[in-house]
């Protein structure tokens, strides 16, 4: 878990403890769920008939069968098909999975952390400020300024600076193995993986859906123009494409996001201590108060859903048509 705790553990403890294990799998769960599923919904409008068959395949096996079971059978595959600790996979003698999970090398922050930030922020700023300007350029003049380029160029030298003068931000621990289990660095325990790898699947064939009915939303006519002026297939589905789909996107994208953060209360089932499982389970079985701990569980999902909804309806406001 995120947050240390014990049998000596109090109650507010325990439920900062599923709180934040509930955070931490919906929030990494949307970020690649979304990347997979907008990688498989374009690859749904291939041309290449093997790639866009293999991408329907995936959308139709996967979002037809329930997520309890796939949480259940990755699981059982992490105990199961994986080696022990003295026999893990090893990926650049770095990464290391076996039984007992995934072990990676863990950041390690240094002097120059503080600094380093710092000139990464100011930059990001200016760049961001710069980018917003040159916009405003184009649309009343025409003239491309290439503002941002300049503060691009001036940024990476203030960042390669900090480097010369004050050293790298951060080291890394690698994890080694020391008797019969691995120390050192971080890692991600069975439980973890297999709902990570069950809730991204699972949701990223349905957001591949949702992609592929927003491109297709688009009017051919628009892509015809595209070709016409010269753009390249990449280009069309940048500037022309996707942020045309985006409209049709976004809301049921919203609820894809507030599904995945409500089903990993499924993971209660493969013992992963998130909010239902700590909280909802030992808490109330010590307790008796059944009504206040699953009305605080309740509460504590309606505000984590109402603030994804919050963003996505921001983000939504932003790319939606203006009329002039």
């Amino acid at each position: 878990s995120l947050i240390a705790y014990d049998e000596s553990s109090t109650f507010g403890r325990l439920l900062l403890v599923g709180w934040a294990n509930t955070g931490l799998g919906a929030v990494t769960g949307i970020f690649l769920a979304t990347v997979l599923g907008c990688a498989i919904g374009i690859m749904q409008l291939s041309q290449n008939w093997l790639i866009s068959k293999l991408a329907v395949a995936y959308v139709e096996t996967l979002r037809n069968l329930p997520l309890l079971l796939q949480i259940l059978f990755w699981y059982s595959a992490m105990l199961n098909l994986l080696p022990r600790p003295k026999q893990s996979l090893d990926f650049m003698e770095a990464v290391f999975l076996n039984k007992r999970g995934l072990y990676f090398p863990a950041p390690e922050m240094t002097p120059a952390t503080g600094v380093f930030a710092v000139v990464l922020l100011l930059s990001a700023g200016l760049y961001v400020a710069s980018a917003r300007r040159d916009r405003q350029i184009r649309v009343n003049t025409g003239a491309v300024s290439g503002l941002r380029y300049k503060v691009l160029g001036g940024g990476g030298l203030a960042i390669m600076l900090c480097l010369v003068v004050a050293g790298w931000p951060v080291t890394f621990d690698l994890p080694a193995l020391r008797g019969f289990n691995f120390r050192g660095g971080a890692s991600l325990t069975p439980e973890f993986v297999a709902l990570l790898v069950s809730l991204v699947t699972y949701t990223a064939a349905f957001i591949a859906e949702i992609v592929r009915a927003g491109i297709q939303s688009v009017s051919k006519g628009q892509v015809e123009a595209a070709r016409a002026l010269g753009l390249k297939n990449l280009q069309t589905l940048r500037k022309i494409v996707i942020p045309q789909a985006l409209r049709v996107i976004i809301p049921p994208l919203t609820s894809q996001y507030l599904n995945l953060t409500k089903n990993s209360s499924l993971a209660a089932a493969i013992a992963y201590p998130e909010l239902v499982s700590v909280f909802a389970g030992t808490a109330l079985n010590q307790t008796g108060q059944a009504i206040e701990i699953l009305f605080i569980t309740m509460t504590i999902y309606l505000a984590l859903s109402l603030l994804s909804a919050a963003l996505m309806n921001w983000y939504n406001a932003r790319v939606k048509l203006v009329e002039r």
